[in-house]
């Protein structure tokens, strides 16, 4: 999709070689949107739990992997830091060739022998606002809706320190600190330092 009004929040598995730890990563851009899971190993699926919520006022994105906090993207929008906000939601699968880049940088290449691959989800739950034709329905801050009320505010003091054990142990990539790629900080950190946070964990498979 390329509507430039598009939004997107995704979590991506790039892949990885026979026998490695798959990489998951997210992303939240706006302007076109692309959703993947590649599995090189088709015969042995991974499946995790995986929950994106919207904090309320539109405050924060969470992405949480199998109940572990992994990113945290705070809402400044109005300091001029994009933010997707107001349109209904749905849900994509898909499979992409990022072997050019997205596999340790384009040196480890997709094994076409293996396919067919097959891009699944499963027990998929949603607990929103229904979308009825106007957004101002849901932009109410109705205490009806279980995310507007304080608890789900902000991470919980548990939460807390799931989300910096995952940062210290498991992260492997920070666009932050990325300087090669984007000749400096992004725009985005420049405005607020803590709001862009582009974490790669590593998920390990146990059979």
């Amino acid at each position: 999709m390329s509507l430039k009004l598009d939004q997107e929040s995704d979590y991506e598995f790039p892949g990885n070689l026979e026998g490695k730890p798959y990489v998951l990563q997210t992303n939240i851009g706006k302007g076109g949107s692309i959703y993947g899971l590649i599995q090189q190993r088709t015969s042995i699926p991974y499946y995790g739990t995986f929950t994106k919520l919207c904090k309320p006022s539109i405050k924060s994105d969470e992405f949480i992997a199998d109940w572990v906090p992994i990113r945290v993207y705070r809402n400044h929008a109005d300091k001029g830091v994009a933010f997707p906000m107001w349109q209904p939601m749905n849900i994509k699968a898909s499979l992409w060739n990022g072997n050019s880049w997205a596999t340790r940088g384009g040196r480890d290449k997709i094994d076409w022998s293996k396919g067919p691959f097959t891009a699944s989800l499963r027990n998929h739950k949603i607990d929103a606002c229904v979308w009825k034709g106007n957004a101002r329905f849901c932009r109410a801050e109705s205490l009806t809706n279980r995310w507007n009320k304080e608890r789900f505010s902000a991470l919980s003091n548990a939460q807390r320190r799931l989300f910096k054990w995952i940062r210290k142990y498991h992260m492997i990539y920070d666009y932050c600190q990325d300087k090669e790629r984007f000749q400096g900080n992004p725009g985005s950190i420049n405005k607020y330092i803590y709001i862009h946070t582009y974490i790669n964990i590593y998920i390990y498979i146990h059979i």
